[in-house]
């Protein structure tokens, strides 16, 4: 029930604080640059208010604190572990967001840089988490319920990488109004059902508040956007997808849950190394896959439904594969 609650209160955060933040954003003139490879008619998007992902990250941080605080009290760090790691992600996209705000172009931090920063603040979460108890070095299977004894060193520098190419791929599903949002509200129900399945209660609150903030969020940004969520928003998401998913010790789920995820990174990753081997061809009509359905005449309500009913299949079908983790 307390998941519950924190959904609610981190809807009414966050529904209530765009109220009030993006009147700010357009006095801050801190409007997003719309990259001129995309979409044409997306240039009529560009100064519409970005940083927008402020919204859910303050409504998360307000629910945990306010119901997880008998968690934290008596121990159990493990949703404040995830907050944390989201909320640095969400910093580094802050920085980048407001690199592009100052130079009023859709460039910010450089992608070594991004990575890096990425990279650290992975290896510190999964070490955090190790040793406070929370994660183990044994890989678990989903489908299978067994798990595979990997050396510690050789888990690190699988699950940071893990964790880094989750989060990128959560950034670049952030393309239409309102599909990054959409998509990660049944991800986060998964997570908040799986938690409350294994009564891992305080890993759930994080969860609930996460899919409340984001339907507070969606308020203004389901199409046609008021606010866009920046890449603030877009890797503070990917951090608390993968947080969720180390935090409940079953990181090989991303693999389902984050379907189109993948599937956005792959056309991205095959339409750029098919290009550089044909010689200039394409497999796409533009990448990554929902600009290439937007091509094909999809409009983005359609692409953000289409893709989030996909999403709800893969969460029910992922739940089925590791029900009985903990429960055998």
């Amino acid at each position: 029930m307390t998941t519950i609650w924190a959904g609610i209160l981190a809807f009414a955060v966050s529904a209530a604080a765009g109220k009030l933040l993006i009147p700010i954003l357009r006095a801050m003139k801190a409007g997003q640059s719309i990259k001129e490879i995309g979409p044409n008619w997306h240039q009529s998007k560009s100064g519409t208010p970005t940083m927008g992902g402020l919204m859910f990250m303050l409504a998360c941080v307000v629910a945990v604190l306010a119901l997880g605080w008998r968690d934290i009290a008596a121990g159990d760090y493990s949703a404040l572990f995830v907050l944390l790691f989201a909320l640095v992600f969400g910093v580094i996209g802050f920085v980048d967001d407001y690199a592009k705000v100052k130079k009023k172009e859709n460039t910010g931090l450089t992608a070594g840089w991004k990575f890096l920063l990425q990279l650290a603040v992975s290896i510190a979460f999964l070490a955090l988490m190790r040793y406070g108890g929370d994660l183990s070095p044994n890989l678990y299977v989903p489908f299978f319920n067994l798990s595979v004894a990997l050396p510690w060193p050789v888990y690190l520098v699988f699950a940071a990488f893990v964790i880094v190419g989750c989060v990128n791929a959560v950034n670049i599903t952030d393309g239409v109004d309102g599909l990054a949002a959409s998509v990660t509200v049944p991800v986060g129900v998964f997570f908040a059902a799986l938690a409350s399945w294994w009564d891992k209660g305080a890993v759930g609150v994080f969860a609930g508040a996460l899919v409340g903030g984001l339907l507070g969020f969606l308020l203004y940004n389901f199409h046609p956007a008021r606010v866009f969520m920046g890449d603030t928003g877009s890797l503070f998401l990917g951090g608390a997808v993968c947080g969720l998913a180390f935090a409940l010790d079953v990181p090989l789920v991303l693999i389902t849950v984050g379907v189109i995820y993948i599937a956005e990174t792959m056309s991205d990753i095959i339409q750029v190394g098919y290009f550089k081997l044909s010689g200039g061809k394409r497999i796409f009509r533009m990448a990554p896959l929902h600009h290439h359905l937007e091509m094909g005449g999809w409009g983005e309500v359609r692409i953000a439904l289409t893709f989030t009913g996909i999403t709800v299949a893969f969460c029910l079908l992922s739940f089925v594969g590791v029900m009985y983790r903990y429960l055998i």
